[in-house]
């Protein structure tokens, strides 16, 4: 009977230790996995400028964007909150790597469009990569009457286009930065001494303060193409609170415009001289089609 039992203990012993082995081989199978880094920003969006960030494929995200007048318009504006602009969007994500989008906005009347496509995306484990490539393009067209009616204009008047190279990394759960050279066409400018073509590059960030709100900002330094004694450097700094399916973002900016023609080239306030405009972001998403 004793050497029974000492039987079955030696079985179940060597039974458990081959269990254990099995699990380690398993972990570190795991452990040797490429992996895909998600979550380096909460929305496409940093504020203004897109994010590295994609929807999932199905995906549509509604977003309602409002911008209020300026904060030293005064009491008698409600600093600013008696005036405001807004956009409406809807993206889509076609796949995990590429995504549309469509927009318009009542500052100008315009309507914008972009397509978004993710060709290198930050991983971790073998054949991993330390960061994110995200191209866009895009197109905007306004249409306002024209205030100059004794003068032909044609369609393609009212169009300009966006290129733009983002290349970002997310550090740690906490931290997360990105620059995104830009390059901006107008057919059409209203002056004759500026120029059509527009060169930027932008700077966002997003650090996490809790588990469900965020500091974000982005810049748009222009380099060339604008009389920098009228137009502004656009900056915008905020926060993301996110709440169940909603990214609700709150912020401050002193640009007006909500796509990158109207935002870049467009912005003449100055936070020196208490020209910002608080505003806010509003993204819901829903799932259109099964993964």
């Amino acid at each position: 009977m004793r050497k029974l039992l000492v039987g079955l203990l030696l079985v179940v012993v060597s039974e458990r230790l081959q269990a254990q082995e099995l699990l380690a081989l398993i972990d570190n199978k795991e452990e040797n996995k490429k992996a895909f880094v998600s979550n380096a920003f909460k929305s496409s969006r940093v504020i203004n400028g897109h994010s590295i960030e994609f929807l999932g494929k199905g995906v549509l995200d509604v977003r309602i964007l409002h911008r209020f007048g300026e904060l030293n318009s005064g009491a008698s504006n409600l600093f600013g909150l008696d005036e405001a602009n807004m956009r409406l969007g809807f993206d889509y994500g076609l796949s995990n790597r590429l995504m549309v989008g469509v927009g318009r906005s009542t500052a100008g009347k315009e309507l914008d469009g972009f397509l978004k496509f993710r060709p290198v995306w930050q991983s971790t484990g073998p054949g991993s990569f330390p960061f994110s490539i995200v191209l866009v393009t895009g197109v905007t067209i306004g249409t306002s009457p024209w205030s100059d009616t004794s003068h032909k204009y044609n369609f393609s008047h009212r169009m300009a286009f966006y290129n733009e190279v983002i290349i970002g990394r997310k550090f740690s759960e906490r931290f997360s930065l990105q620059v995104a050279p830009i390059f901006i066409h107008r057919n059409l400018v209203a002056l004759a001494s500026e120029e059509n073509d527009v060169y930027a590059i932008g700077i966002g960030g997003r650090f996490k303060l809790s588990k469900r709100i965020a500091f974000v900002a982005d810049y748009h330094y222009i380099a060339k193409g604008l009389d920098k004694n009228i137009y502004k450097d656009p900056l915008s700094v905020g926060f993301d609170i996110e709440t169940g399916g909603h990214v609700f973002q709150l912020h401050f900016s002193n640009a007006t415009g909500m796509n990158e023609k109207a935002f870049i080239t467009n912005t003449t306030g100055d936070w020196g001289k208490g020209e910002v405009r608080f505003g806010f972001n509003l993204s819901r998403v829903f799932t259109i089609s099964k993964k």
